[in-house]
């Protein structure tokens, strides 16, 4: 989860509003030019391109794992406690690395960044209460669908729908018949925070359109901690200042959310934002790796092939609107 993911963060190129992915396509081009390594640069080649799928895979990586790390911090601290740890130690760290200028902003710079804010928060509350009753891998599969719907949505294309439909299939399988095999309640959790996603994507890019360098994202991420503080108190107290748990969560924070944005945000300024879309769409893969090396859950035959439907549709929707975009 994202999660983000400046408008670099991980869902803010999940393909899902066009503007935004042109305006990330515009700026890694313009990025590879001044960095020499653009097409046609002397610095170009098999190494420069590899460098930032090494990014991405990179940035993927920190953040399902960091999610498995916060699983097995849940039972000390619970999931709005593991929430509040998260974003309050990315917010103190982003706030100390970016020192983001607070004047020169107007009032529908400071709406949009706490809209940002709110659906940061919004996905994460929500994902972590998923995390806690399904596994890693089936709760980052049900959350992609968000983006996923508002790829389809945004586009208005036939082939889309069919997308969508692989998907809805990925999830019947995943149900099993019914979704009291998973648990219900973290099925929809997850599912809400797809929806939260899907409004990242939109206000991380226009965050990054107002605001320079990441100073948007810290200051989101002051907004997203701050509404998550009350609930962490509420659920956990005491337990937040226990010091391996401070320790745990400020390792969430760095895995899940400052690690995979900074590599991800440099893996944007040499890479087509539509590229970096389609590797994103292997997120669910990446987290069923994880939850089964570090949480032991494993996955049926079922679920894997669900995972891999979901994966494929996701990757199908990118790469239709991708090429909708080149023909017009």
């Amino acid at each position: 989860m994202n999660v983000q993911r400046s408008a670099a963060e991980p869902a803010a190129a999940a393909v899902a509003v066009p503007e935004a992915v042109s305006a990330l396509d515009g700026a890694g081009h313009k990025a590879g030019r001044e960095a020499g390594t653009g097409p046609g640069q002397p610095g170009s080649g098999r190494r420069a391109a590899l460098v930032p799928i090494v990014l991405v895979v990179g940035g993927g990586l920190s953040v399902q794992f960091g999610s498995a790390v916060a699983a097995l911090l849940m039972p000390k601290a619970g999931a709005l406690g593991v929430v509040t740890l998260r974003l309050a130690a990315a917010a103190l760290i982003l706030l100390v690395v970016c020192r983001p200028k607070l004047r020169g902003h107007s009032r529908a710079d400071w709406g949009t960044v706490v809209a940002f804010g709110v659906a940061m928060g919004g996905m994460n509350t929500l994902f972590y209460q998923a995390l806690d009753r399904i596994p890693l891998g089936i709760a980052v599969t049900l959350e992609v669908l968000g983006p996923l719907a508002l790829s389809v949505f945004a586009s208005r294309r036939l082939i889309n729908v069919l997308w969508a439909g692989l998907a809805l299939v990925g999830v019947v399988l995943l149900g099993g018949g019914g979704f009291d095999r998973l648990d219900p309640v973290g099925a929809a959790y997850a599912l809400a925070a797809g929806g939260m996603w899907a409004a990242y994507i939109v206000f991380s890019a226009r965050t990054g359109r107002r605001f320079p360098q990441a100073d948007g994202l810290a200051l989101a991420m002051v907004v997203a901690a701050v509404l998550s503080l009350p609930l962490g108190i509420w659920e956990s107290g005491s337990k937040l200042t226990v010091p391996s748990t401070l320790a745990l969560g400020a390792a969430v924070a760095v895995l899940s959310s400052v690690l995979p944005y900074t590599l991800e945000l440099m893996a944007l300024r040499r890479l087509p934002a539509s590229t970096f879309a389609v590797m994103m769409s292997l997120e669910p893969a990446i987290a069923a790796t994880a939850g089964f090396l570090i949480l032991n859950q494993a996955l049926s035959t079922t679920d894997a092939l669900a995972i891999a439907l979901v994966i494929g549709a996701s990757m199908g929707a990118v790469r239709s609107q991708t090429g909708a975009r080149r023909k017009g």
